[in-house]
């Protein structure tokens, strides 16, 4: 479907940031009511755009942790640390108010199967035509990256036997601390009760008997999730169901009332290559807006990539910016190499990126 036209999306801009000291005040709401009648990490698509969820708050009680609100609400370590960067994770104060960032932008891809977005420590499943669950997950750490590509699952495994890589033997083997050549199903299994088994070979996507780890870059390139949702996953997702492997540090989307939000997260640096992040952005705004130009705030774009935290955070100019007002120049990208980036409309289609050289 088609997104409201920027005229509509201006004038509902418009109204809104009329009421942003109002609106400041009361950002993040209790949790909505239609999204809890729906199961854990359930939510409709939406009719129009790319937008899921509402951000709330809650508050701490006592002999919480961050982990624990963060894990009772659908939300992973990285997500929570950086929602709330003043509270303590391992003993905030009872009384305190959490946010709970449980709005998404859903990822540039079909939405069909499994989506994993590693950078954003995120698995889409699209189990229906009208619902698209999302779960935070843990993805491999450094020296161990994930891989991006397209895949399937295939079998699907409960109580699963672990054997350690041949890389994690040598290392306990150096410290004196040989591991045993099978770990059997229980406490001590790292892959936690379920695991499914993808066409890539040695990666799964698994629970885990360190939950608190969850939301973090923690594995050895396996996909792993709470055990309460891989074992939803586990009863529903079928065998050959396709799995696409993704990383889209940045993400952008129109809202329903007219705003264009962004997301940026860390970036994993196996990834980046010749990868320019704040160019990256661009092209995805230019992308978002098709044949529409939005007065996009490049200062602010440039904020949220220089200091990713996901956080949603809107590209909109504010009400009383004038129009006429010059863009921010993205100066000091790639230092002595481009002296102008400006969006030009090509044969009346799209808005692409050109960049002109010294």
């Amino acid at each position: 479907m088609k997104n409201p036209t920027l005229a509509k999306r201006t004038l509902r801009a418009a109204a809104l940031f009329g009421l942003v000291a109002l609106l400041s005040a009361t950002a993040y709401a209790n949790e909505p009511d239609e999204e809890r009648t729906l199961p854990r990490g359930h939510f409709l698509l939406p009719e129009e755009g790319n937008m899921i969820g509402t951000a709330y708050t809650v508050t701490v009680e006592e002999g919480e942790t961050l982990i624990d609100i963060g894990r009772r609400h659908n939300v992973g370590y990285d997500e929570i640390r950086m929602a709330n960067p003043d509270v303590s994770i391992w003993a905030p104060f009872a009384g305190t108010e959490v946010v709970i960032p449980a709005r998404y932008i859903l990822p540039d891809a079909p939405r069909e199967g499994i989506v994993i977005n590693l950078s954003e420590l995120r698995l889409y499943y699209y189990s229906s035509d009208d619902v698209v669950e999302t779960y935070p997950i843990s993805v491999g750490r450094d020296g161990f990256a994930t891989p991006v590509g397209v895949t399937r699952t295939t079998v699907k495994v409960k109580d699963p036997h672990w054997s350690p890589p041949r890389s994690m033997r040598e290392e306990a083997a150096a410290r004196g601390d040989p591991p045993p050549a099978v770990v059997p199903p229980g406490p001590d299994n790292p892959l936690g009760r379920h695991a499914i088994l993808l066409g890539l070979p040695s990666y799964l996507i698994h629970g885990t008997n360190m939950p608190d780890g969850v939301g973090m870059r923690a594995s050895r390139g396996c996909i792993r999730m709470f055990p309460e949702d891989i074992e939803s996953l586990y009863e529903r997702v079928p065998s050959g169901t396709k799995v696409n492997i993704i990383d889209q540090p940045f993400k952008a989307a129109w809202s329903p009332d007219g705003i264009l939000y962004a997301q940026s997260f860390p970036q994993l640096e196996e990834n980046l290559g010749d990868f320019e992040p704040i160019l990256n952005a661009i092209e995805v705004v230019a992308r978002t807006f098709g044949e529409e130009k939005p007065p996009v705030d490049y200062a602010q774009l440039r904020r949220i990539v220089e200091s990713p935290n996901g956080q949603m955070v809107s590209l909109l100019k504010v009400a009383d910016e004038q129009p006429g007002e010059p863009r921010p120049r993205l100066d000091g990208i790639e230092e002595g190499l481009f002296s102008e980036l400006e969006l030009t409309q090509r044969e009346g289609l799209i808005y692409e990126l050109e960049i002109v050289q010294r």
